[in-house]
C-alpha cells in the first residue's frame, strides 16, 4: 500500500525553498509519522494541520535550478501517486500569427520535410554531409628565396620561402588539424629546359623541401605534383615537338623519373597532373621497381582545359609560351569522357582519382563517385578561390559563409578530400577560431 510522504505545513518558513533539505528540520508539532514501504518512519502533516504546501521546489523560469529534497525514489513516486505532483513550467502559449494572416484548414500532408529543419539541433542530427580539417589538402607555393612573396591574383596566398615561411605555414595548418599539403614550385627560369630535366633533380627545390619537411614534421602527409610545366621552357606539361605537338610517351618517361625522385625524397603521394595517356601505369611500375610500393598515386583523372586556372599560372609563372593545353586536358563540354579516364586510371593502379576544377564540375565528381570505389579528390582551383576572395573584399558576399558552403558542396558531391587554398582559413573556422 502506498503511503503519503511528508509535506510541510503552512507554518514553515518560505526560505525553506532555498535550504538544503538534509539540514532543514521542521518542528514536530505539526507532523505525524507513518510507515513507508521501505519500513522507515515518514513524517506527514497531522489531520489538524493547515493545508500542506508541496515540498518540491517550484520551477518558475528556465534559469531556476530545483533544490533537491533528499527524498528517495520510492518516496518521490509515492508523493506523485498521492497527488503531490512537483510543479513544472506551464505549457507555452501558441505563438500568434501577424494581423491579416488568413485562417485556413491544415493541409492534409502525411509528410512535412520541414519538421526535421525546425531547430539547429535537429538540423545537425540529420545532416548528411560533414566536413573536417582532415578532409583538406593544403596547396602551397614555394620558391628559392627567403622572403614570402604575395601573389596578386590570389589574396592571402604567397610564394613561400622553402626554409622559413613554408615551415611557419605548415605549423599553423597542423595546429588546426590540416596535416596534408601539396607542393608547387616556382622554378628559376635559368633551370627551365624543353625537356624539363630539373623535374627529377634530387637536389632540386621540391626534393630538398620534402626532405626538410619530413625532418621537421615526420607525420606530415606530403603530396607532390608530377608534371613538366614548372620546369619547361615552353610552359607545357610535356615535351613539345617543333611542330607544336605535345609528345606523349617521351613525356611519360620524364614523369616516371620525376615521380621516383619525389618518392626517394619522402613524398607520400605523387600526383600526375599532366594528362598524358598511360602515365599512371608507367609511374606505378617505376615506383615499384625502385622499391616505393608504399607510395600512393593520386591521378588527375578528369582535369579539364579550364579558364579557372589563371591565378595559379601567375603564381608559378608557368603560362604556356604558345597555344593552349586542349590537346591533352579534357574538353569542358564532355561528361561521359570522364568515365573513360576513370577506367584507364583504375586499371593502371591509381589509388585516388581527382577532378579539377571543383565547384563547376560537381556533376563529374558525383558521376565518378557513383562509378568507382576509389577515394575521390576535388581541386578547388585558384580561380574559384580568387572569385570568393574578391567577392568578400568587395563586400558583395559573406566570404566565410560562401567558403564553407562551397567546400561542403564538394564533399556532398562525393569528394573524400579537397585540395583548397582555403584549407587553413576553413580549418580555423571549423575549430572556432577567428580569421
Amino acid at each position: 500500500m502506498a503511503s503519503t510522504i511528508f509535506s510541510t505545513s503552512s507554518s514553515l518558513p518560505t526560505a525553506v525553498k532555498g535550504l538544503d533539505c538534509n539540514t532543514y528540520k521542521p518542528t514536530l508539532g505539526n507532523l505525524r509519522f507513518i510507515a513507508s514501504p521501505n519500513k522507515k518512519s515518514i513524517a506527514v502533516p497531522s489531520s489538524s494541520s493547515p493545508a500542506p504546501k508541496p515540498l518540491f521546489p517550484v520551477v518558475r523560469a528556465t534559469s531556476d535550478v530545483p533544490v533537491k529534497t533528499g527524498l528517495s525514489d520510492a518516496e518521490c513516486e509515492a508523493a506523485v501517486v498521492a497527488g503531490n505532483v512537483p510543479e513544472a513550467p506551464p505549457v507555452p502559449p501558441t505563438p500568434l500569427a501577424p494581423a491579416g494572416t488568413p485562417v485556413v484548414p491544415s493541409l492534409p500532408l502525411s509528410r512535412r520535410p520541414r519538421r526535421t529543419r525546425r531547430s539547429p539541433a535537429l538540423r545537425a542530427a540529420f545532416q548528411e554531409t560533414s566536413i573536417s580539417p582532415a578532409n583538406f589538402v593544403y596547396p602551397l607555393f614555394i620558391h628559392e628565396g627567403e622572403e614570402d612573396t604575395p601573389i596578386g591574383a590570389m589574396p592571402g596566398c604567397y610564394r613561400l620561402g622553402w626554409r622559413h615561411g613554408l615551415l611557419e605555414e605548415v605549423a599553423k595548418a597542423r595546429d588546426v588539424g590540416v596535416n596534408s599539403i601539396v607542393l608547387f614550385p616556382k622554378v628559376p627560369d635559368a633551370l627551365k629546359t624543353p625537356t624539363g630535366d630539373e623535374a627529377y633533380n634530387d637536389y632540386g627545390l621540391v626534393p630538398r623541401t620534402i626532405r626538410m619537411l619530413k625532418d621537421k614534421f615526420p607525420g606530415l602527409v606530403i603530396y607532390t605534383d608530377v608534371a613538366l610545366d614548372p620546369y619547361s621552357s615552353d610552359g607545357h606539361d610535356g615535351i613539345v615537338r617543333e611542330d607544336g605537338v605535345i609528345m606523349n610517351d617521351e613525356t611519360v618517361h620524364q614523369l616516371c623519373k620525376q615521380a621516383v625522385a619525389q618518392a626517394r625524397a619522402g613524398a607520400d603521394v605523387v600526383s600526375p597532373s599532366d594528362m598524358m595517356d598511360g602515365r599512371v601505369g608507367a609511374i606505378r611500375g617505376a615506383l615499384d621497381d625502385a622499391g616505393f610500393q608504399h607510395v600512393l598515386i593520386m591521378s588527375y583523372t578528369a582535369k579539364y582545359a579550364s579558364s579557372f586556372y589563371g591565378p595559379f599560372r601567375e603564381a608559378l609563372d608557368s603560362n604556356p609560351r604558345f597555344g593552349d593545353k586542349k590537346t591533352y586536358q579534357m574538353n569542358p563540354a564532355n561528361y561521359r569522357e570522364a568515365l573513360v579516364e576513370v577506367h584507364e586510371d583504375e586499371s593502371e593502379g591509381a589509388d585516388i582519382l581527382l577532378v579539377k576544377p571543383g565547384l563547376p564540375y560537381l556533376h563529374i565528381i558525383r558521376q565518378i563517385r557513383d562509378n568507382s570505389p576509389l577515394p575521390i579528390a576535388a581541386y578547388q582551383v585558384s580561380g574559384e578561390y580568387s572569385m570568393i576572395k574578391a567577392g568578400g573584399i568587395l563586400k558583395m558576399i559573406d566570404e566565410e559563409k560562401v567558403m564553407m558552403e562551397s567546400l561542403l558542396c564538394l564533399r556532398r558531391a562525393g569528394a573524400d578530400i579537397i585540395l583548397t587554398y582555403f584549407a587553413l582559413q576553413a580549418a580555423r573556422c571549423l575549430c572556432g577560431e577567428k580569421r
